[in-house]
């Protein structure tokens, strides 16, 4: 089954992210506005959201994740994340292929 986290958005539905596949999720520092999710796929999810404090987006992301791998989860695989900072866009798109 595949596994999801349901992360609320504001001004906007909660949006559920696939976390299947996930190869790691990254901020560029402590204090960033966005958190990146890498899959094994080449897709990247990109959370925008309030500057964080010591990577608290970030290890949310990381916890909840985990928690849908270790917990049983409801009808749907769907672990809800709460997240310290507010989130306003959840976008996913591939990653560009290096050229040669």
């Amino acid at each position: 089954m595949d596994r999801f986290i349901k992360i609320p958005v504001t001004s906007q539905n909660a949006r559920l992210v696939n976390v299947g596949d996930v190869a790691g999720v990254s901020a560029a520092s402590a204090t960033a506005t966005t958190t990146v999710i890498t899959y094994k796929s080449g897709l990247i999810t990109t959370v925008t959201h309030a500057a964080q404090v010591a990577y608290d987006v970030r290890d949310a992301i990381q916890d909840a994740i985990e928690t849908a791998f270790n917990e049983p989860t409801g009808a749907y695989g769907v672990t809800e994340i709460t997240v310290p900072k507010a989130v306003s866009a959840i976008a996913t798109t591939l990653l560009p292929q290096a050229t040669s």
